[in-house]
């Protein structure tokens, strides 16, 4: 088996370490005012453009917040596992501008989505009368308001270049099942699509900014490496 073991030195590297304190700083901001968390959500989530509490910031801001345990756990657990070998590779300052874009992307390509699902709705609205649009104005509001918040996108980021970099890595799934890192983000990539075709209702995980979180992290590597004929691992 072909593996890529990180040494001491490189375990914690200082920006994947500060986006981590960060990350959960905020996180327990967000659940120590419980209720008045939705202030935040409001102006610093990411909210589609059609809607009034959409802000250019929140391209950026929505990145560092997140909804649940289990949400954050999990991101955060990938961005050391994945970001901690790249910012090793690369450095501090190109794994950081890595990181950004990725995010970026993803939220751009995931609010292009959202453009386009809730166009039918707004024409449906529009074509109400004015009684039917003050019934389902509230929900109508609730939809387009929707925030979007997590790390999700640029890890996936991470994922799609640690997977180009790195496609003949052994990944231990749920630390027993070992899958070559390449396999790893293709069967990913596969899921997410799946998910996204699917729709179902319910979902609330934005498919869309994970693609393109791993697309724009795949585009990104590819450029910056096509010039290096170094082996791959």
């Amino acid at each position: 088996m072909t593996e890529f073991r990180p040494g001491r030195f490189q375990i914690l590297p200082v920006i994947v370490k500060n986006l981590i304190i960060i990350n959960v700083l905020i996180f327990l901001a967000q659940i120590s005012i419980g209720q008045n968390s939705a202030i935040i959500e409001n102006t610093f989530a990411l909210h589609t453009w059609q809607s009034p509490l959409f802000k250019p910031w929140q391209l950026v801001t929505h990145m560092f917040l997140h909804g649940s345990w289990d949400h954050i756990f999990f991101n955060m657990f990938a961005l050391w596992m994945f970001g901690s070998i790249l910012e090793n590779l690369w450095g501090p300052k190109r794994f950081l501008t890595f990181y950004l874009i990725c995010g970026l992307g993803a939220a751009l390509c995931h609010m292009i989505a959202l453009y386009y699902e809730n166009k039918q709705l707004f024409d449906s609205f529009n074509a109400m009368s004015i009684g039917q649009q003050e019934y389902y104005r509230d929900a109508f509001n609730q939809k387009i308001n929707e925030a979007t918040l997590g790390a999700s996108g640029a890890v996936f980021g991470c994922l799609a270049a640690f997977g180009y970099l790195f496609p003949n890595t052994y990944i231990y799934l749920y630390f027993f099942i070992p899958i070559k890192a390449k396999w790893l983000v293709i069967l990913y990539a596969g899921y997410e699509l799946y998910a996204t075709i699917q729709s179902s209702a319910g979902d609330n995980v934005a498919h869309v900014a994970h693609l393109g979180g791993a697309l724009v992290g795949f585009l990104l590597v590819y450029f910056w490496n096509k010039t290096n004929r170094r082996t791959f691992y």
